[in-house]
């Protein structure tokens, strides 16, 4: 004899069945020749803007943008070991719990 719960899950993976079938039906059929296009037809997608780590290994050029911020970075007066200490004290950390300071 087959218990009762057995044609209850029939039914549902019957219907589950249906439902992906008739979705199938209706999603567009890809065509097996359609090719990508070659970078002849469309415009290249610019690089986005070297980073520090590019320059330092001499794998892209330097951008000026990039030499302001650094001239601007050695030209910033050093802080003191209080004002260092202060503003550790100040920065919570990844919690933003400013009671344990990173």
């Amino acid at each position: 004899m087959i218990p009762d719960d057995t044609s209850a899950d029939g039914n549902f993976a019957r219907l589950v069945d249906e439902q992906l079938e008739l979705a199938a039906a209706k999603l567009p059929a890809l065509e097996p020749t359609a090719v990508h296009p070659s970078p002849e037809d469309h415009d290249e997608v610019p690089v986005p803007h070297p980073t520090l780590e590019d320059v330092l290994l001499g794998k892209a050029e330097p951008t000026p943008q990039m030499l302001e911020e650094l001239a601007a970075l050695e030209a910033a007066p050093e802080l003191s070991e209080e004002e260092l200490a202060r503003q550790a004290l100040a920065d919570g950390g990844a919690d933003a719990d400013t009671a344990t300071p990173e």
